[in-house]
């Protein structure tokens, strides 16, 4: 049975995924890049604090895989993550997935230019070994490790430019954009949160 999805039901959800709250609600304590989602997040306190470590319990995932990633870089996926597990306004976006560890993922987010071309250009001299990062790491201690015979070269080589990176790192949860920041028409991983959060509009726009 499929019930009717209304575009109110789209907007300020949570996914149902492995850290998220069933409902999105003022965090005041959230930490660091998380912070911009306090007045109302996806995201608990913790979560948001586990978002800054580099060997995080939040999926064991090692940034620092090929190397040490440049603190420039980091920050980017550090963004990310806090776009990922905070944010109630990725709704349009969450799609149901049969995975062990989250019922639902976001696909095709319409990033805003800048922030792709931005984290390319903070990353491309980062090192990697993998395009998708969703899947295909050995696993065998716990944490990521490259798959044998995976080489580790900079990010400008396996991303050639800032769609490949936004689009494929993470399997396509985003899609690279012409928009720009404040058209209303983009998500933004970085916004003033004194200017409150242009991405409700967004939202509202594809819902």
């Amino acid at each position: 049975a499929t019930t009717a999805v209304t575009g109110d039901s789209l907007l300020n959800v949570c996914m149902d995924a492995k850290h998220h709250k069933t409902e999105p609600g003022p965090e005041g304590q959230l930490y660091g890049q998380c912070v911009l989602w306090k007045d109302n997040a996806c995201c608990t306190a913790n979560t948001s604090l586990e978002a800054h470590q580099d060997q995080s319990y939040l999926y064991n995932f090692n940034w620092d895989h090929c190397g040490a990633m440049p603190e420039k870089c980091k920050r980017h996926f550090i963004q990310d993550t806090c776009l990922y597990e905070c944010s109630p306004n990725l709704g349009p976006w969450i799609n149901e997935v049969d995975t062990s560890w989250r019922k639902e993922r976001i696909q095709d987010v319409p990033l805003c230019q800048e922030d792709c071309e931005q984290w390319w250009e903070d990353c491309q001299d980062a090192v990697t070994c993998k395009v998708n990062w969703h899947k295909g790491w050995n696993w065998t201690t716990g944490t990521n490790q490259c798959p044998k015979g995976a080489m580790c070269q900079k990010f400008k080589f396996v991303f050639p430019t800032a769609a490949a990176l936004c689009e494929q790192i993470w399997s396509g949860s985003y899609r690279y954009t012409s928009h720009h920041r404040g058209s209303g028409r983009c998500i933004q991983m970085w916004f003033d949160p004194a200017q409150g959060n242009p991405n409700v509009a967004v939202a509202q726009y594809y819902a």
